[in-house]
């Protein structure tokens, strides 16, 4: 388990602490900043699960790829919100080549 899944569920049960005490005191800034752990906490964890399961898929790897992948997830771990900025970008790159021009 990466230290993103842990810090992900640390936010989501923070998360919905505080909403369930903005609930309870009608303190919506509470209530909203209960809803945004959470979020943030369920994008942590599956950042988290991305990164477990490609450092399975690097094991299976054939031996002379094992090392840029180990490097490729080191950066991952290290730059996260650079990491999916990348991802973004290929996404949107990706999507926008799909696309028939008229």
């Amino acid at each position: 388990m990466t230290d993103q899944r842990i810090e992900g569920a640390a936010n989501g049960i923070s998360g919905k602490i505080k909403n369930g005490i903005g609930n309870l005191t009608g303190d919506t800034k509470l209530q909203l900043e209960g809803r945004f752990d959470e979020v943030k906490g369920k994008a942590l964890d599956a950042y988290g699960r991305a990164i477990d399961k490609l450092e399975t898929l690097s094991d299976r790897a054939p031996a002379d790829l094992r090392e840029p992948v180990r490097t490729g997830l080191d950066f991952a771990r290290r730059k996260p919100l650079v990491t999916t900025g990348i991802i973004a970008v290929l996404a949107f790159i990706l999507a926008g080549s799909g696309r028939r021009r008229r």
